[in-house]
């Protein structure tokens, strides 16, 4: 019995599909990998300081302090920044704790020798032995 309006038909199911479609998903990364290389550079931290260019050897950070001066004559602490006063009472009180073996000095070539020597002073009241300070390798 074929019923009325085609009812009694016999409906034909439709197959699923289940591929994964990789060209959205290679687009999908592709915009990522794209985004993360743009904002990359702008998401590391630190102070700018534009260092003197000398004849240098590559350092070795382990165990050690980094302490930087900016052009304007403030003094940071790996990422926070301090006038000289507050890094005078602060840096004795790191010092004893962290008990770094080396402490390296990057002072912005704009930044006056006072400054550095000022900085320098201090990290050496501390009672840090090993001071050094860091530079731009030539031809760079």
């Amino acid at each position: 019995m074929a019923g009325i309006g085609g009812l009694g038909r016999r409906r034909r199911r439709r197959t699923l599909n289940a591929e994964v479609n990789i060209i959205n998903l290679v687009d999908v990364v592709l915009v990522l990998l794209i985004i993360f290389m743009v904002t990359a550079p702008m998401m590391q931290g630190g102070i700018e300081v534009r260092l003197p260019k000398a004849a240098t050897t590559p350092i070795a950070t382990d165990d050690a302090l980094t302490v930087s001066v900016t052009r304007d004559g403030q003094v940071a602490i790996e990422d926070q920044v301090l006038s000289v006063d507050d890094f005078r009472r602060m840096f004795p009180g790191l010092v004893a704790r962290k008990k770094p073996k080396m402490v390296y000095i990057r002072a912005d070539e704009a930044s006056t020798s006072g400054e550095l020597v000022r900085v320098l002073g201090i990290v050496r009241q501390s009672g840090v032995s090993g001071v050094g300070i860091v530079a731009e390798p030539e031809g760079r």
